[in-house]
């Protein structure tokens, strides 16, 4: 497996041609915040031994590169890695992929193929969106952690495998068991040891040094040579960043193809046009007057500098206006005078709604359990 290359500046980016792997949502991490700092310092700490670790993550923000990095950093470093996301295949699909078959075992199996758990034998296998793996597949997965053997479809021979497993998630994984959408017994195997990644917006010292590499790297593409402009820089310290480095890196692209002259200014960025829109401004003899008790609280969490407050804020807003409307998605939405489908992307950000399409039992029964724990706080 070509290795992480770590470039000046703590940056660490992708292979340009990985030779397993079938997720890349971000092709480059720096460690320039202190917050990253202390991530990259984890990741020194932990890397050497053998020990399970979960990655958790919003999408966007490396959690393959992290993976990649406890790699290349380990014993294993020499042995194979590959990189499977869980989502990417059908629940028929998923036993065979991760665990092998042998010829004849379905209709189109015409030979034999060993899965990626022998595949990565000797080295590291990173199951990313691993709160995806349908729950028959959960058990299966956790007797091969157990075992330490996989068994292909349409085998009754055990094949003993060797692999160190790093999984990510950008769900909360605490939620889905609760909820019965994952299972406890594999959930305390896999965080033997975890990875918290933060988003882009809650580290921002990392924007600016990886906008200038995704400079460097389109520009030398597009043979064009720009730099950011004072209002550019600007502009990108200031925006919320929810599709974190993947958004950061296409947007840079973009910047580079439309924008003329020497420098980048904020208007080539068009984060006007990517941000959540804001609400229409209120007169001032009609704007509300501030709820004190709101206020207080408020102030109370500011003091505490809390990192992660305003995802904290968000999650509970997202989660009463969903208790109030009983599970109504249309009147949740309508309350915090957001587009339904905006809606749905924070209930799914929230670990509040799994998938897609009409809802499963499972996601029926986690909707009551929330509106049951909401009306009992």
């Amino acid at each position: 497996m070509p290795a992480l290359r770590d470039e000046p500046n703590n940056l660490l980016t992708l292979p340009s041609t990985p030779a397993v792997s079938l997720s890349i949502r971000a092709s480059a991490v720096v460690f320039a915040d202190p917050r990253s700092r202390a991530l990259r310092d984890l990741i020194v700490q932990v890397a050497p031994s053998d020990a399970n670790i979960l990655i958790i993550g919003e999408t966007g923000t490396g959690k393959e590169i992290v993976a990649r990095q406890i790699h290349a950093t380990s014993r294993r470093a020499k042995g194979p890695f590959a990189a499977v996301n869980c989502g990417a295949f059908t629940e028929n699909l998923i036993e065979s992929e991760l665990f092998g078959h042998e010829q004849g075992s379905f209709t189109g199996a015409v030979g034999a193929r060993p899965g990626w758990f022998e595949t990565a034998h000797g080295g590291t296998l990173f199951l990313d969106e691993i709160g995806d793996l349908p729950l028959p597949m959960q058990v299966k997965l956790l007797r091969v952690l157990q075992e330490r053997e996989v068994v292909r479809v349409g085998s009754r021979t055990p094949i003993p495998v060797d692999v160190r497993l790093v999984a990510a998630t950008n769900v909360d994984l605490q939620q889905a068991v609760q909820a019965g959408r994952f299972r406890a017994d594999l959930y305390y195997r896999l965080r033997v040891v975890t990875v918290a990644l933060p988003a882009l917006r809650e580290r921002p010292g990392d924007i600016l040094p990886l906008a200038e590499h995704f400079i460097d790297v389109y520009g030398r593409r597009l043979q064009v040579d720009r730099a950011l402009g004072e209002d550019a820089r600007q502009a990108l310290l200031e925006y919320a960043w929810p599709g974190n480095i993947r958004e950061l890196e296409n947007l840079i692209h973009r910047a580079l193809l439309v924008s003329s002259g020497d420098e980048i200014r904020a208007d080539d960025l068009n984060l006007h046009q990517i941000a959540l829109p804001e609400p229409a401004p209120i007169p001032d003899d009609l704007a509300p007057v501030p709820d004190d008790h709101l206020r207080e609280v408020l102030d109370e969490l500011l003091a505490r500098n809390r990192s992660d407050l305003f995802d904290t804020v968000m999650s509970e807003l997202v989660r009463a206006a969903y208790a109030h409307s009983e599970g109504n998605q249309v009147q949740a939405a309508e309350a915090l005078s957001l587009s339904r489908n905006t809606y749905r992307t924070l209930l799914k950000r929230y670990g509040l709604l799994s998938g897609t399409g009409r809802s499963s039992r499972v996601d029926r029964e986690a909707r009551a359990q929330l509106l049951r724990d909401e009306r009992a706080s």
